[in-house]
C-alpha cells in the first residue's frame, strides 16, 4: 500500500531538508569563490529549475539535464573520468 502525503512527510522531510542545506551552503561556498565558473554550474542551476512546479517527474528531468543527449558512440573519451555534467548542453 503506498503511503500518504503526511506519511512521506514524516518519513522524508528531515533527510530532504538536510540535502536542501548542503546544496544552498554549495551555492554559497561557489559565489563567494574567485574566477569563472565553469559549465557545471550552469548545468546545477539549470537543474534547480526543475524543482520548482509541480512536475511530477522531477528527478527524471534533473537526471537528464546533467546528461549527454548524443545517441551516437564517441570514437574515443576527450577525459578519462566522469565530470558530472554535459559541456555542450548547457550554455
Amino acid at each position: 500500500m503506498p503511503l500518504n502525503r503526511q506519511q512521506v512527510l514524516d518519513l522524508y522531510f528531515m533527510d530532504a531538508r538536510a540535502k536542501l542545506i548542503d546544496l544552498a551552503a554549495f551555492l554559497d561556498r561557489v559565489d563567494r569563490a574567485e574566477g569563472e565558473a565553469d559549465f557545471r554550474l550552469a548545468a546545477f542551476r539549470e537543474a534547480l529549475k526543475e524543482l520548482d512546479g509541480g512536475n511530477a517527474e522531477r528527478a527524471k528531468n534533473v537526471l537528464l539535464s546533467f546528461s549527454d543527449p548524443s545517441v551516437e558512440p564517441l570514437e574515443k573519451a576527450s577525459v578519462k573520468g566522469a565530470i558530472g555534467a554535459f559541456a555542450g548542453k548547457v550554455s
